[in-house]
């Protein structure tokens, strides 16, 4: 069997056993791999058969997969520093927005000081059912009202129906359009509240809003 065929099959096996690993695992497996080619070549050198030698074209395309591997290695070590600097720049600008008043999208409103809010758009006046539920998907407020046409906005004042207030957090949030028969239709929202971190989480840039955290990509607007 050629080095080459060894190489693919090495790769192939690396590949369905690191499907799952993160990206620096994936990375760590193709230095290890490229070490391990490297053996195997000088391995054939050593006990090539003098009477037959390695042909040249198969030693040169050979040294050529080698180096691309080489290659590729390299590149993703340096793909992984340039992001590494990209979310080290992302989070020192995102800092100046911390303890400002941002609307972001989620399904999520956060509950800060006994406060949250949402804002929301409807291209008539139309009833409008609006729930609010705990992370044990208990429901612990609603409100039935009329929008108006273009942009609402509703506040919670983090009481339940009885009166009862609830706890800062992260509460879901469902609004929706009834019609006269009773029928229901999503209505699209936003939810706004106090900047209070920004860390990096997976790869990306994360805002948190007291108990909520979104994407950076998720912001739609920033406020005083």
């Amino acid at each position: 069997m050629s080095i080459a065929s060894v190489a693919a099959q090495q790769s192939s096996a690396a590949a369905a056993s690191q499907s799952s690993t993160t990206g620096s695992a994936a990375l760590s497996s193709l230095s290890s791999n490229f070490g391990d080619f490297l053996n195997l070549l000088m391995t054939q050198l050593r006990n090539q058969d003098p009477s037959s030698p390695l042909d040249a074209n198969s030693f040169t395309n050979e040294l050529v997969q080698f180096s691309s591997v080489e290659q590729q290695i390299n590149t993703n070590t340096s793909l992984t520093q340039l992001i590494q600097l990209t979310q080290a720049t992302q989070v020192e600008q995102s800092s100046a927005i911390l303890g400002k008043q941002v609307e972001v999208q989620s399904p999520q409103m956060s509950l800060q000081n006994g406060t949250g809010s949402i804002v929301y758009n409807t291209p008539a006046a139309e009833p409008i059912s609006i729930t609010v539920t705990n992370a044990s998907g208990a429901q612990v407020a609603s409100a039935a009202l009329t929008s108006t046409a273009g942009s609402n906005s509703w506040t919670w004042n983090g009481k339940d129906g009885n009166g009862v207030t609830q706890p800062d957090g992260a509460y879901t949030v469902a609004v929706n359009a009834v019609s006269n028969g009773g029928a229901t239709s999503a209505v699209p929202f936003y939810v706004i509240g106090t900047a209070t971190s920004v860390t990096t989480q997976n790869n990306s840039v994360q805002l948190q809003m007291g108990a909520v955290s979104v994407p950076f990509s998720a912001v739609q607007s920033v406020g005083n």
